[in-house]
């Protein structure tokens, strides 16, 4: 069986895989459990050849292929099954019936798709000489669930490959796209609490206002970013947060910034969180207050084999033709854990455009909206792109 045959099979089971998105939609959970959802996949795959792993950490599952025609490689397929803890705006009839969780980054699309691709692949397990994993992994969402997973001991003994399709909503219509290198952001959380001495309002010469003083730490973070570090080798921090004070007339004890951090590379990263703490605490101490910082280390950059990406993009360019695949010209600074794997194993991410048909898919809503909607049509070609990449990679590997 060819890699033509996959989107014509992913076709024909297309109702199922968007009958399963829908019933994931509808009741979205949090987290590193969600188990609602792992037995919607289990029901799914219900009767195929997989052995099944769990861990103790979180709900994640390992189901594993083996092919019939021989011991092999191994390679790793991803989904992440998490939602957002957001309130849901879309009015769609299978909306989230869970009060603000939806799923607004496309998980239960991501987990119904590679459902569809183990049924591809456990129907030509006769022509597979490996194993194919399919790991369906909570806790994406700021949680470190694949952490969790790999600390648990799901992916030893460690795959030769692993892949992952993310969907976009505002991208072009069944179009995949990747790039080498570094595709997504490392991110990292800060909190910087400013500590000066209320009193009131009409007397600020008798306190230590941290209100300015902390809008003197916002400001000053923008010439940071744009004066000591190169644009070729980009970071960005975004103060997304202000707290302080409880009243029109009363000066707070303290203002409390918190935002998010993100860089290309692990030595950006550190220099970053060096170069934010001495600020802050300089401006504040230059003000006879001090600046107590706070940093949530989150998910790491996600590196993308150059091998594993020219691999995907002939094994696009040969299943749907010659148009299917774009090179992104530059990283983009969401942060994604899948990054946990890639640091262990030589793959790759890609993105799937997910815009309706005809639309300006410019002027779709992106990820994490509220009224982020998909053209569920395109979700058979990620079915068959992740059954070929399994497929293709068992055969001949990354050469």
């Amino acid at each position: 069986m060819s890699l033509d045959d996959l989107l014509t099979q992913a076709a024909a089971i297309g109702p199922d895989i968007i009958a399963l998105r829908r019933a994931i939609h509808a009741e979205p959970e949090l987290g590193l459990h969600t188990p609602l959802t792992r037995n919607k996949i289990r029901a799914a795959l219900d009767g195929l050849p997989l052995d099944w792993r769990e861990g103790p950490s979180t709900t994640g599952q390992i189901a594993t292929l083996k092919g019939e025609a021989g011991p092999g490689r191994s390679v790793l397929l991803r989904g992440d099954t998490d939602a957002l803890p957001m309130p849901e705006e879309t009015n769609l009839p299978y909306a989230s019936t869970i009060p603000n969780t939806m799923h607004a980054c496309g998980h239960d699309s991501h987990v119904a798709m590679l459902v569809g691709a183990a049924r591809l692949l456990c129907a030509r397990r006769e022509i597979l000489a490996g194993e194919v994993r399919f790991m369906f992994q909570p806790g994406e969402e700021g949680h470190h669930g694949a952490r969790y997973m790999i600390d648990d001991g799901l992916l030893d003994p460690l795959p030769d490959a692993a892949f992952a399709l993310h969907v976009m909503p505002n991208a072009p219509h069944g179009l995949i796209a990747g790039r080498s290198g570094a595709l997504l952001a490392a991110a990292d959380e800060i909190e910087i609490r400013v500590e000066g001495r209320g009193g009131h309002a009409s007397l600020p010469h008798e306190t230590l206002d941290p209100v300015p003083v902390a809008c003197e730490i916002v400001l000053a973070l923008q010439a940071l970013v744009t004066r000591k570090f190169n644009a070729h080798d980009p970071v960005v921090v975004t103060i997304a947060k202000l707290d302080a004070g409880s009243a029109h007339n009363v000066i707070a004890d303290r203002a409390v910034l918190r935002g998010t951090m993100r860089s290309l590379s692990p030595g950006n990263r550190a220099r970053l969180h060096a170069e934010v703490r001495h600020l802050a605490q300089g401006i504040a101490a230059a003000h006879r207050m001090e600046a107590v910082l706070t940093i949530r280390e989150g998910f790491p950059v996600t590196m993308c084999d150059a091998r594993a990406v020219a691999f995907g993009e002939a094994t696009a360019r040969a299943q749907f033709g010659p148009d299917a695949f774009h090179r992104l010209d530059a990283p983009i600074m969401g942060a994604e854990d899948f990054a946990y794997v890639l640091e262990k194993v030589p793959g790759a991410m890609f993105f799937l455009g997910m815009a309706h048909e005809g639309e300006d898919w410019t002027q779709c809503c992106g990820i994490h909206s509220p009224r982020m909607v998909l053209d569920e049509s395109v979700m058979p070609r990620g079915s068959a792109f992740l059954a070929g990449l399994a497929q293709r990679f068992l055969a001949q590997g990354l050469e």
